[in-house]
């Protein structure tokens, strides 16, 4: 079935008709992941660096990979942004978010470090979320070594990252060691609980029912919807939300997570949460990775950039 591209928003129509078909299964996941590896890291721009680091995980002696993202001339006392990549829970690496890390690097003089957690379904939950809260409290903790402020440190992500990074929020939140500023939520993977509805348009692109239901299997080890999920396992199914970091949730009008990102955000502003919902008519999920040069992809990351800049950055001396 050839997708209906009629609400795809016009700029996005071109990239929308190369997209092709797009299923994450049991039987096309190695295909995927093989085609993965040839994602190449970006070559920084002059004034910028790249560097990764190797720090221990929870179960030792396995080490957990950090690329860091920061200005050749960097401010002592940077904001930090803690990012978690995309990839359905089944695959991903830093590199694929090279372009947006650089940017929110740059033009706001912060400090980001990406994430290289593990993937389901070998690793199922929680060790995805325990790759995530050890680089967090490594990075809290070697603020000196990175050169940034320990107390002023977000939390962002894109599609499963963005709801892993939903998730490490609430996780640190309770344990209160670590109080992170700001989330910035990308497309977030919030809710497996949409894969018990019945899909209105079974030909999405990029990310559709099917691969939806398998990704959530593959995380939680059981099918989505099931009633005993874990805590931090789906950030939807959080109650209450009252006292988490306000919240950045941007997600095309197309794109499946659509409906569960609008929700969690309407019940963040209801819990006193401030949180800001970006909607992009005729977006579909993953539309900015394809062309970042379209005004329709320059917004959306503009507008991360200045919720980064008014609750990360504010007070500091580093956005010049």
């Amino acid at each position: 079935m050839k997708p209906d591209l009629s609400a795809v928003h016009p700029e996005l129509q071109r990239m929308a008709r190369m997209v092709p078909p797009m299923v994450f299964n049991a039987k096309t996941l190695r295909w995927w992941r093989l085609l993965h590896r040839l994602t190449r890291p970006s070559k920084p721009p002059a004034d910028m660096r790249i560097e990764n680091l190797f720090i221990p995980a929870q179960d030792a002696p396995r080490q957990i990979r950090l690329r860091v993202y920061r200005r050749q001339a960097a401010s002592p006392n940077a904001p930090a942004l803690l990012w978690l990549h995309g990839g359905g829970y089944l695959l991903g690496s830093p590199e694929q978010c090279d372009l947006c890390c650089l940017q929110y690097a740059r033009e706001l003089g912060i400090v980001v470090v990406s994430v290289d957690y593990r993937w389901a379904p070998e690793h199922p939950f929680p060790k995805p979320l325990e790759d995530g809260y050890a680089a967090l409290q490594w990075v809290h903790a070697h603020a000196a070594q990175l050169g940034i402020e320990a107390g002023r440190i977000a939390i962002g992500g894109e599609s499963a990252g963005g709801g892993l990074a939903a998730a490490l929020v609430q996780y640190a939140h309770d344990r209160q060691a670590i109080r992170p500023v700001f989330q910035l939520l990308v497309y977030p993977m919030l809710d497996d609980r949409t894969t018990l509805h019945e899909d209105a348009y079974p030909d999405r692109l990029t990310w559709n029912q099917e691969s939806n239901r398998f990704g959530w299997q593959a995380y939680l080890g059981r099918p989505g919807g099931a009633a005993d999920i874990p805590p931090y396992a789906v950030p939807a199914r959080r109650e209450d939300l009252r006292g988490l970091p306000p919240a950045w949730i941007g997600v095309g009008s197309l794109d499946l997570f659509h409906d569960e990102d609008v929700a969690y955000g309407q019940r963040l502003n209801a819990c006193g949460v401030t949180c800001e919902v970006y909607i992009v008519p005729g977006g579909f999920h993953g539309f900015d990775i394809g062309g970042p040069g379209l005004n329709v992809v320059r917004e959306f990351r503009q507008s991360q950039v200045e919720a980064l800049r008014r609750h990360l950055c504010a007070g500091t001396s580093v956005m010049s």
